[in-house]
């Protein structure tokens, strides 16, 4: 599957489901901590630099993204979960808006778990990869930041995220970086599935 970076847009930013749009594509949702790399991820998908825009700041992203990836499907960045400074009201309108999403939308078809290569997965991966799994949504693991752990040790790192989220046989786990786009054709090989 190849991207036509020039027919790559950002459609909304949605806060309700009375906002989401009607395209008719398949949707792959990007679900992950704060700063994992998500935008990285849909631009290295996109082949552009800045359509997702990367943050410094932890919490950016308070609405779901809806991007058209070239009319052959649709990414739905979501805000990223375990960002200690929101307040707890808006920690639950965020999981309200999350949970009403991936339980709901007919359009979702898979979602994309994050999680950063160079630590543990956190209490909150470990939540979010179970309630996919409780819900029977089909999930592809991709661990970012491969680029800043030595060859030698990817195998132990991989293990570690494998043990501690309980990974399933026959679910997708690819490490990735999107400094060289390492692995890139292999992500793209497990969205084409979906499509």
């Amino acid at each position: 599957m190849r991207i036509n970076p020039n027919n790559v847009e950002i459609l909304i930013s949605a806060v309700g489901s009375d906002q989401y749009p009607n395209t008719g594509l398949p949707e792959i949702a990007l679900s992950g901590r704060s700063n994992v790399g998500k935008s990285s991820f849909i631009n290295a998908v996109a082949g552009r630099k800045n359509i997702a825009r990367t943050s410094s700041k932890p919490g950016k992203t308070q609405t779901l993204n809806f991007y058209n990836m070239d009319d052959q499907f649709i990414f739905v960045d979501v805000p990223g979960y375990g960002y200690a400074k929101q307040s707890k009201k808006s920690r639950e309108e965020w999981g309200r808006m999350i949970e009403s999403y991936l339980a709901e939308r007919d359009e979702l078809a898979a979602v994309i778990q994050l999680v950063d290569l160079r630590h543990k997965p956190t209490e909150d991966d470990v939540l979010m990869y179970n309630y996919l799994k409780h819900f029977e949504i089909p999930v592809i693991m991709i661990c970012t930041k491969m680029d800043k752990i030595p060859k030698s040790k990817l195998q132990k790192h991989l293990k570690v995220v494998r043990e501690t989220i309980d990974f399933e046989e026959g679910d997708v786990m690819i490490p990735f970086s999107a400094v060289d786009k390492k692995n890139l054709s292999q992500a793209m090989d497990a969205i084409s599935q979906y499509m």
